[in-house]
C-alpha cells in the first residue's frame, strides 16, 4: 500500500504513453531543481490542431510519473491552443490523493512542461 492511493500507484507502475513520438511537433523538457525531477513532453498535433499523441519519459518520482502518464491520457483530442487553460485542479482531481504542498510541485512538473512546449511552439508558428 502507499501513501499516496491505487491510481497514483498504478500509473506509476504501469505508466501510460511513456516513450517518445518519431517525429513530434513539440518536444520540451521541464525539470524541478528541488528534488530532481526531469521530464520531456512530446505531442503530435493533427491537421485539425488537437492533440493527435503525447508522450512522456524522464527520471521522475511516483507522483509525478503518475501525474504525467494521467495527463497524457486526459488531453488526447484536446485543442492544442487551449492547453495553456487546461485547469491544473482537474490534474489534481484525476490522481485522486491528497497531494502535500511540498509535494504539489512534482504533481504539475508535466503540466508545466506541456503548457511551455506548447507555447513555444505557438511561438515559433508567429514568427514563420
Amino acid at each position: 500500500m502507499t501513501p499516496y492511493g491505487e491510481t497514483i500507484l498504478e500509473h506509476y507502475r504501469h505508466p501510460r504513453n511513456y516513450g517518445s513520438l518519431d517525429a513530434p511537433d513539440i518536444r520540451h523538457e521541464e525539470s524541478n531543481p528541488t528534488c530532481g525531477d526531469r521530464v520531456r513532453i512530446e505531442v503530435s498535433i493533427g491537421a485539425d490542431g488537437t492533440i493527435a499523441a503525447a508522450r512522456f519519459q524522464g527520471d521522475l518520482c511516483m507522483i509525478a510519473k503518475a501525474a504525467a502518464s494521467l495527463m497524457t491520457e486526459m488531453i488526447a483530442g484536446l485543442p492544442v491552443d487551449g492547453i495553456a487553460d487546461f485547469p491544473e485542479r482537474r490534474l489534481l482531481e484525476a490522481l485522486n490523493a491528497e497531494i502535500q504542498p511540498g509535494r504539489m510541485k512534482c504533481a504539475l512538473l508535466p503540466l508545466e512542461g506541456l503548457r511551455s512546449g506548447v507555447a513555444a511552439w505557438q511561438k515559433t508558428r508567429r514568427t514563420q
